[in-house]
């Protein structure tokens, strides 16, 4: 069973597709792919959270966006045969927010609370005697007449995501048991993905379809699978309904995403790098003014890929492309060539 919390606009955009999502959500551990020693540590503590009968140790989950992280809840729920109920740290504004979630857990209870990181320094105060003694306090009157009642919680099991742990407070991050960073996907994995998901969409599909589909996916289950409704799309109204790799290559294509997984937003903000500020270094702050995007969407989307993939660069002084970058978009680089254009002259 489910329960969620309205959650902020972030979270709501990320679950624009929820029901043909949750349609390809694994809903145990054998059937999730990929991420090995994460799922091999999960096994491990669920089996001997089971044979003691007790709930299971507090989990952070970091990664970026896509990676598994809310489907791991998931499974972790229904392995325990427990309850789900989510939330997200910008829907927890209030102390009483929280407060009204805990006092109604039952006994092993799983509260999954999206990009924690963003909860309020105030309620995070919360969730320190809730995690540590299953108890929360209530404070009534104020000044000499203030008094505490401690109210006694259902023992549970909380799972934390974030994309930026770093923003983690130390007293909150130490209070998880089991702490897993989700990677980026390798190509094999994500055409196990694409293929189980096309099946359970009843899509005619060939490897070579599924392969040009995975390795433009960014190394990310939840863009495979967007990528994969497009492809059909495509492969229904222009080809006979069967994903082949050209059908996958023009339908790509014609989305905007190349070989690489790189869309438009990416080719902008390297463009932007190459031409407005001659390659880099430049803050994010600036990147972000210039594209007129969140600074998030730049740090929790867009970097980590072109990081992982050596498009971009971090330093001291700010974000450099790569020599990589300038060769893939086929833009002279400036030590060589002086460079005359700008962004939208490319």
């Amino acid at each position: 069973m489910i329960v969620e919390q309205s959650e902020g606009l972030s979270s709501v955009l990320d679950r624009e597709e929820d029901e043909q999502i949750l349609s390809l959500r694994p809903r145990s551990l054998p059937d999730y792919v990929g991420q090995e020693r994460v799922v091999e540590t999960l096994k491990i503590a669920i089996e001997a959270a089971l044979m003691r009968n007790e709930p299971l140790e507090h989990l952070l989950f970091n990664g970026p966006p896509g990676l598994g992280k809310t489907t791991l809840a998931h499974i972790i729920a229904n392995e325990m045969g427990t309850r789900l109920i989510t939330s997200s740290g910008p829907a927890l504004e209030k102390g009483g927010d929280l407060m009204g979630l805990l006092t109604n857990m039952e006994k092993g209870d799983v509260f999954f609370i999206d990009e924690i990181h963003r909860i309020p320094k105030v309620v995070e105060e919360f969730l320190y005697p809730a995690m540590e003694d299953f108890a929360v306090d209530f404070i009534f009157d104020k000044g000499v007449h203030a008094r505490t009642h401690r109210y006694r919680l259902e023992r549970f099991t909380l799972i934390g995501a974030t994309t930026r742990s770093g923003l983690l407070s130390s007293p909150l991050r130490e209070r998880f048991g089991i702490v897993r960073d989700l990677d980026f996907y390798h190509d094999d994995d994500l055409v196990r993905i694409v293929k189980r998901s096309a099946a359970i969409l009843s899509i005619p599909i060939e490897h070579a379809g599924a392969y040009e589909i995975a390795r433009r996916s960014r190394g990310t289950p939840r863009v495979a699978n967007r990528l994969l409704r497009r492809v059909r799309d495509f492969a229904q109204v222009r080809a006979e309904g069967t994903i082949a790799r050209d059908v996958a290559v023009e339908a790509l294509n014609l989305e905007g995403v190349d070989e690489f997984g790189l869309t438009e937003t990416d080719r902008r903000l390297l463009k932007t790098i190459m031409i407005n500020y001659k390659g880099g270094p430049v803050g994010i702050e600036a990147l972000a003014a210039t594209l007129q995007l969140e600074q998030d969407v730049l740090l929790e989307v867009l970097e980590p890929y072109l990081l992982k993939t050596g498009f971009v660069i971090r330093t001291s002084q700010g974000r450099k492309a790569t020599e990589r970058a300038f060769e893939h978009l086929g833009v002279p680089h400036h030590t060589n060539k002086k460079v005359n254009k700008t962004l939208f002259d490319v």
